[in-house]
């Protein structure tokens, strides 16, 4: 089992940056492909980026290619998502997810066994 910590939301205007992080801690972080989504108020839960155990293969939804970036840490236990070029649609709680089978589809929230609690990001127009 792992349990998973969000930080770094926050309020920024439109065009600028933030980078959450999610600490993990508990079983070997490394041994789980991990994501990022995201939900606003009335919608659904949305694929953000995903990774796999070492990092070497990233996946995007379409909506945030080019302006974001996900990495991570295995000697820290840190996923991190770095948000660039911010736009008001990307206004929502972020939550990062771990799951324990490597590869396969990163983009479906039902495959992931492990949630934090989310970050607020709020990007003003």
């Amino acid at each position: 089992q792992v349990q998973l910590v969000e930080s770094g939301g926050g309020l920024v205007q439109a065009g600028g940056s933030l980078r959450l992080s999610c600490a993990a801690s508990g079983r070997t972080f490394s041994s789980y492909g991990m994501g990022w989504f995201r939900q606003a108020p009335g919608k659904e839960r949305e694929f953000v980026a995903g990774i796999n155990r070492s990092g070497d293969s990233t996946y995007y939804a379409d909506s945030v290619k080019g302006r974001f970036t996900i990495s991570r840490d295995n000697a820290k236990n840190t996923l991190y998502l770095q948000m660039n070029s911010l736009k008001p649609e990307d206004t929502a709680n972020y939550h990062c997810a771990a799951k324990t089978v490597d590869g396969g589809r990163y983009s479906s929230w039902i495959l992931y066994n492990y949630w934090g609690q989310g970050t607020q990001v709020t990007v003003s127009s």
